[in-house]
């Protein structure tokens, strides 16, 4: 198979996962605006999720002229085992990148740094189509470092790509509550109630599916849950703004105001790589806030 036959393979699914998603947010305006649930706060937290694509698209057009050069020097240079662009080896890219995604998922939730760029997914109060493209401007680069090691392993550049694409357009319908629960596909898909479990700050649903496609990484490790009721989404902090600045960077101010506060190296490496909830203390004694930790207040 050819590249450029990848490609159009990948503009289709993107096409369709779109169209999909338009459909469905354009049933989630009707509603709101028949039940008035879009008047007012909605309507403009909508926008401030729609504004994210600004920071996040500046970084995101760099990031991947740079990533996507890197892998091919890499693969061309320094990686003699490439394999061909086949469908199996396509199908297990696409499996590998969902696996790879799972990880980068789970840890960009258990450290603090990359969670001031996660946080911003996280941050809405609300749950609809337009959450989906809610995202922080650098959250691309940590993918970009997570899947790095596909290229070595012998994935073209293309492949690695694909998946990445893949994984994300298939989560463009989830982030819905216009669709309940769909039967036995739930332990084996990423479905709108799996995922609103991801978005929910409930205890049992804090650090909950993780993953892009398929839920069986949850399964096999541990961090599955089933929707038992309507969530309460957003973080667990008294977070609600619709400031487009304040949501994009939301995480930032409590991340400074706790490194003034480090008196080591140790406290720095604590204050960035712990778990969201970690501080550090005048005394330097590193103290874990009061809750969960991945969507814990990490500036209280």
């Amino acid at each position: 198979m050819t590249f450029e036959t990848l490609e159009e393979i990948g503009t289709s699914i993107d096409e369709a996962f779109f169209l999909i998603g338009g459909a469905i947010l354009l049933i989630e305006i009707a509603k709101g605006l028949a039940t008035r649930r879009l008047a007012g706060r909605g309507f403009l937290d909508m926008l401030a999720n729609i504004s994210t694509q600004i920071p996040f698209l500046l970084v995101e057009i760099v990031l991947l002229v740079t990533a996507y050069t890197a892998y091919e020097v890499v693969s061309q240079t320094y990686v003699s085992w490439v394999v061909p662009i086949t469908v199996p080896v396509i199908l297990l890219g696409v499996l590998a990148c969902d696996l790879t995604y799972y990880w980068e998922h789970r840890i960009a939730h258990e450290v603090r740094l990359l969670w001031t760029q996660h946080a911003v997914h996280h941050s809405s109060r609300h749950m609809n189509i337009t959450t989906g493209v809610r995202f922080g401007p650098a959250e691309g680069v940590w993918s970009a470092i997570c899947h790095f090691p596909l290229i070595l392993a012998g994935f073209p550049p293309e492949i690695v790509f694909f998946g990445l694409l893949a994984d994300q357009a298939y989560q463009t319908w989830i982030h819905t509550e216009l669709i309940g629960q769909l039967g036995p596909i739930e332990g084996i898909l990423n479905t709108p109630a799996n995922h609103r479990v991801h978005h929910g700050c409930d205890p049992k649903y804090i650090d909950k599916n993780y993953g892009g496609i398929l839920m069986i990484w949850d399964r096999a490790f541990g961090t599955y849950q089933c929707e038992e009721e309507t969530p309460r989404y957003g973080l667990v902090r008294d977070f609600d703004s619709v400031n487009p600045l304040q949501v994009w960077f939301s995480e930032l101010p409590g991340l400074f105001r706790d490194l003034r506060k480090s008196q080591s190296i140790g406290d720095v490496w604590t204050c960035l790589m712990a778990a969201p909830g970690t501080y550090v203390s005048a005394s330097s004694a590193p103290t874990t806030n009061q809750g969960r930790n991945s969507k814990a207040a990490s500036d209280s």
